[in-house]
This record gives structure tokens, C-alpha cells and sequence, in this order.
């Protein structure tokens, strides 16, 4: 089984970029689909991004253009870098895995069945 550990959250100023890793072990990274989501208080989780183990990503529209999935140098690494970011973004945000996602669920938390303990972002000025 996949365990996956995500970092580099904090507090930025609308505007500005952060950049989160999302480190994998247990399985190869590249077996699993991947997944960004994020839950505001009071809200229910929503998926920000996903990459396909054929290395295709797909983007929430509220991120597309600002938020981008990427492999680091290590394999066992995925980045989501997050530019221009607004205080609508602040939330927590998790990376999930899973060896097969039909391409309805990829934004659908339901589609995972590996999850991260999350990383919080806050945007405020």
C-alpha cells in the first residue's frame, strides 16, 4: 500500500506562490494515479488537480492557468505549484493515490483510497 506525506504549506499574501511536494512511498510513484485536493472549513473536499499514470494532468477550472502538477527530480516526488493565489484558496490540502481512476472520479475524492494528513495554506494579507 501507498503512503503519501505532503509538505510545504504555510501562510502567503494574495498574489503570491507556494509550492507543495507530495512525497510517496511503499509503491512506484508512477503505478498510481495522483491526485490534489483541498477542504476549506465548512466545505466539502474538492479535487484541484490530477496526474495519470501516463503522466496526462487535468486542473479544476478555479486553478487552471495558476496551479500546475509536476515530477520531481526524485520519482518518488509531486509538486503542485501554486501561483497567484487568493484568499479563496486557503484550505487544507491533501494528496491522495489510487492504481486506477476512471477519468469521471479523477477530481472526485471518492476516486481515491490513499490519502496524505494534508498540508494547510492560508492566503490573507
Amino acid at each position: 500500500q501507498v503512503q503519501l506525506v505532503e509538505s510545504g504549506g504555510g501562510s502567503v499574501q494574495p498574489g503570491g506562490p507556494l509550492r507543495l511536494s507530495c512525497i510517496v512511498s511503499g509503491d512506484t510513484y508512477s503505478n498510481y494515479y495522483i491526485g490534489w485536493f483541498r477542504q476549506a472549513p465548512g466545505k466539502e473536499r474538492e479535487g484541484v488537480a490530477a496526474v495519470e499514470n501516463d503522466g496526462s494532468s487535468s486542473y479544476a477550472d478555479s486553478v487552471k492557468g495558476r496551479f500546475t502538477i509536476s515530477q520531481g527530480n526524485a520519482k518518488n516526488i509531486l509538486y503542485l505549484q501554486m501561483n497567484s493565489l487568493e484568499p479563496e484558496d486557503t484550505a487544507m490540502y491533501y494528496c491522495a493515490a489510487a492504481s486506477w481512476v476512471p477519468w469521471s472520479l479523477l477530481l472526485k475524492p471518492i476516486g481515491y483510497n490513499n490519502w496524505g494528513q494534508g498540508t494547510q495554506v492560508t492566503v490573507s494579507s
